[in-house]
């Protein structure tokens, strides 16, 4: 496969999630959105590990990755379904566009050898103040509950940097597919408790919205994390993560062309605010990974 190709494949995967996940949740239960997306997507993970002859590695650090993994996803993407409705679908990928400040203030204590740097701490700093305008900009972001909104998707967030750090610790070297279907075996059971919990009702949703749910489930999934997982493998970490930069700009613009959301002055700020404080943060391996090769 074309690298370009699949780091495009991610950018466009990744800026039209939070626009899908909103559409999902029109017209039915967030509970029931978020678990036939993962039924999907696990139902697609296992006939790909199949036909790719894989396999499911069952060994124990496996088995702690797909536990940290599963747990991790059910409360990370059932706090996001939920905030979701409440927050303009352009916040939600900047919020989780955060992730990479929040995982280096978790490996820091976490990790061995991970030290914090000035750098990162100013732009952590950045980033909290982007998000103070966010919360500032009030009833322009989404309706009544929005503050609960960016609360839960700040929560989320936090905790799928967490669940991030603790893969690293574990350091499983199972395949990505295998990774991820194992994560979404463990947490398939916990969204189907909690879509019974909420409603247990089966009743399909609006077209728009089985769409959005059936995108979700075969890009945002599966083939959004198997094209990350290959642009990981051959690219720089900090070439990957310059699409923690894009995403969020072209999410936000998505959601004012086509979900009519608007974007305000103090939006516009604080979002240039947090994209700042990421760029600060991952500035000295931009510089290495950018600078030209040597002749030799």
């Amino acid at each position: 496969m074309s690298i370009p190709a699949a780091y495009l494949g991610v950018v466009l995967i990744w800026s039209t999630t939070p626009l899908a996940i909103q559409w999902s949740t029109q017209g039915t239960d967030f509970a029931f959105a978020v678990f036939l997306r993962m039924l999907i997507g696990c139902l697609l993970a296992a006939i790909l590990v199949a036909a790719w002859r894989i396999g499911l590695p069952l060994h124990a650090r496996a088995r702690r990755a797909y536990l940290i993994g599963g747990l991790s996803l059910f409360v990370a993407m059932s706090l996001t379904y939920w905030g979701a409705r409440h927050i303009h679908s352009g916040l939600v990928s900047l919020i989780f566009g955060l992730a990479p400040l929040l995982t280096g203030l978790f490996a820091r204590y976490w990790l061995p050898n991970q030290p914090l740097h000035r750098h990162e701490l100013i732009g952590a700093s950045l980033g909290v103040g982007g998000l103070a305008l966010i919360f500032a900009a009030g009833r322009q972001t989404g309706d009544e509950l929005f503050i609960h909104g960016l609360l839960a998707l700040l929560a989320a967030t936090a905790i799928y940097s967490a669940g991030l750090v603790g893969l690293k610790r574990i350091g499983d070297d199972s395949p990505p597919l295998a990774t991820t279907l194992g994560t979404l075996a463990v947490a398939l059971p916990l969204f189907g408790l909690l879509w019974l919990h909420e409603s247990g009702d089966w009743a399909l949703p609006p077209a728009r919205s089985l769409a959005a749910i059936v995108y979700l489930g075969v890009f945002g999934s599966v083939l959004g994390f198997a094209l990350y997982y290959y642009v990981i493998k051959h690219l720089a970490a900090a070439r990957v993560a310059l699409i923690t930069l894009i995403t969020p700009v072209l999410a936000l613009l998505l959601g004012h062309w086509l979900n009519g959301e608007e974007i305000g002055w103090r939006i516009a700020a604080g979002t240039a605010l947090v994209l700042g404080g990421l760029l600060l943060h991952q500035w000295p391996q931009l510089q290495r990974s950018l600078r030209p090769a040597s002749a030799d």
